[in-house]
């Protein structure tokens, strides 16, 4: 039986890591979000037809592990080495190809890519629910809420 993430035991400590992390988004001022989302996601389609996925089977080198010498005093054993296999992983080759061209389709666009830190606890609270509709003026405090629906607020603390 699959369990969902949604029903995960995880799920809230997942959720709360990502949470954490610092807003990370394509930020062009006085751009409408939705049409900011419109051209990320063409930028994105058109990286993926230009740089498409290249999975890469790959294995880690395996490792010896020696055997051991026992003594008691008049005998010694020996017991013998064993070789642990690699890992075997995928990798996708073309996935820096991607995100360059990507990056590059939006900075012909006018955008940059940009991280926000999240906002205090008490900016947090006084700012309520609401949601940014427009991309505002960035200064060195501005700071961003991510809303559990996916959107988020940016915020310019006074």
């Amino acid at each position: 039986m699959v369990k969902s993430f949604k029903n995960s035991v995880f799920a809230p400590i997942l959720l709360g890591l990502v949470s954490c992390t610092p807003l990370t988004l394509y930020y062009k001022p006085g751009a409408e979000v939705s049409r900011m989302q419109t051209d990320t996601l063409g930028c994105e389609t058109q990286a993926l037809k230009d740089a498409p996925v290249a999975n890469e089977v790959r294995q880690s080198a395996p490792v010896f592990y020696p055997g051991d010498r026992y003594c008691d005093g008049t005998n010694c054993h020996y017991s013998p080495g064993y070789w642990i296999p690699g890992h075997i992983y995928t990798v996708d080759v073309n996935l820096d190809l991607r995100r360059r061209v990507e990056q590059n389709c939006m900075a012909v666009k006018g955008y940059q890519r940009i991280q926000l830190q999240n906002c205090n606890l008490s900016i947090a609270k006084a700012a309520g629910t609401a949601q940014t509709t427009r991309l505002p003026q960035l200064s060195d405090k501005s700071c961003a809420i991510k809303n559990k629906d996916g959107s988020f607020q940016i915020v310019e603390p006074g």
